[in-house]
């Protein structure tokens, strides 16, 4: 199956998207961006190729699935599968660390450190499964961040028994979990699948028997997705070892993809990690106008990300905080360099959190008004994209000004708008595609 590929390198996460040839998405990928982009390229295409096989499994047993509940059988094979490249992972950083201690002096203590990485990642294989089981909940789903959390607390542990320095322990993971994160999981997609599907029951259904149903996953498993074409945008796209044919910027792909969600959309705002952006299209989702924000990240998710840092909270717990606030505090910048200060100044004045949080919500969305305001305002349809979109007290404090400010206009959010920009960039590698083979090139 040919596939067309769109990228978006932003500052916090990288995001792919695959394309078929009917415009329909087959897959999205994301992961955490990295210093080295080209590996974050390369894990999101392939988180999006695995989101691209369960489409596949979708769509060979929809017509058979009976009495079969294809979202349980589906869910569980998903979770397995997580589950198979997690260990695969933990097992690259087991290998790293104790290369690393055999790459340093420890000062005789490098086989009782050894003996110690092996008790902390037994631990660590152990409870693994207990991760992705049925209705366990993970702050985040990015293996640097569920391996070090974990990692932390068990080396604690293993280091007070083994009579080790715990900051020793640390040092080794600290120099290793680098290294496995700029390398992706290599293993073949295929096989991974296929360990995975023995690790959950498989279903029989009233229209066919469990071997029909494993001749369906076999067919499905055979698709090549092919990448026929890939563009990438996006804040990093200049790191891209691509020719120019292949990188379109951040702002048209906003645009097109905004317009392939909702295609009456004529205003587009959305919030990244590093940056604002105000858009104005036509009914092509071609841009006619924008404007972004300046160099400064403030009130972009970067800053949301330093006052979470702050707060010792998850950046997805700012949101639900800031719902309970009755009195929002006034807040009139949202300078990134000072956040940190004046977040502890007014703490320390008895302010609640949540009005804080509510404050500076209401701040970082006035800064976006304002910046759609100087691309010409919102017209008919608005969409909202980027990650952002996805905090409900941004979101309502957007729909508050927006009403203030327009009247009763549509508000569009996707729930996968933070793929917004690698939306665009797949439609704009399969554009690319389709014109080279009607210019006699492909």
């Amino acid at each position: 199956m040919k596939t067309f590929v769109g990228v978006d390198l932003g500052s916090t996460t990288t995001k792919a998207v695959l394309l078929d040839g009917n415009r329909k998405v087959v897959g999205r990928g994301i992961t955490n961006s990295r210093s080295n982009y080209a590996t974050a390229v390369r894990v999101a295409s392939q988180e999006a190729r695995v989101d691209g096989q369960f489409t596949l499994f979708r769509r060979a047993l929809d017509g058979a699935r009976g009495n079969v509940n294809l979202d349980v059988f589906l869910g569980d094979l998903e979770r397995a599968f997580r589950l198979e490249q997690f260990l695969e992972q933990l097992g690259d950083l087991e290998q790293t660390c104790l290369g690393q201690v055999q790459g340093q002096r420890f000062a005789g203590m490098e086989a009782g450190v050894k003996e110690a990485l092996a008790e902390v990642f037994r631990r660590l294989r152990t409870e693994a499964a207990d991760l992705y089981a049925p209705g366990a909940k993970r702050k985040s789903d990015f293996f640097r961040d569920i391996a070090g959390s974990r990692y932390h607390n068990i080396a604690e542990d293993v280091a007070r028994v083994a009579g080790l320095p715990y900051d020793l322990l640390l040092n080794v993971y600290d120099k290793s979990i680098i290294e496995v994160e700029n390398r992706p999981p290599t293993g073949e997609l295929s096989e991974k699948f296929r360990r995975a599907l023995g690790r959950v029951p498989m279903p029989e259904s009233s229209v066919g028997s469990r071997a029909d149903i494993q001749k369906l996953i076999e067919d499905a498993l055979a698709i090549d997705l092919e990448e026929t074409y890939l563009v990438g945008t996006g804040y990093g796209r200049v790191t891209l070892p691509f020719s120019k044919e292949h990188i379109r910027s951040e702002i048209l792909c906003h645009g097109l993809g905004a317009h392939m969600m909702y295609p009456n959309t004529r205003t587009v705002l959305d919030i990244g990690g590093q940056d604002t952006k105000g858009i104005q299209v036509d009914a092509n989702g071609i841009v006619e106008n924008f404007q972004m924000n300046d160099r400064c990240a403030a009130g972009c998710g970067r800053y949301l990300g330093y006052i979470a840092d702050e707060m010792n909270m998850g950046l997805h717990e700012l949101g639900p905080l800031a719902m309970k606030s009755e009195r929002p505090a006034r807040i009139n910048s949202t300078c990134t360099v000072f956040a940190g200060a004046e977040l502890r100044d007014r703490l320390s004045l008895g302010e609640k959190r949540e009005d804080i949080l509510a404050g500076l919500h209401r701040a970082i969305i006035l800064r976006a008004i304002s910046i759609i305001s100087r691309s010409g305002g919102v017209t008919n349809e608005f969409t909202f994209t980027g990650g952002v979109a996805k905090n409900e007290a941004a979101v309502r404090e957007l729909k508050k000004l927006i009403r203030e400010n327009y009247g009763e206009v549509t508000i569009n959010i996707d729930p996968e708008s933070i793929y917004t920009g690698a939306l665009g960039a797949a439609e704009f590698a399969r554009r690319a595609h389709l014109g080279q083979a009607e210019g006699g090139e492909a």
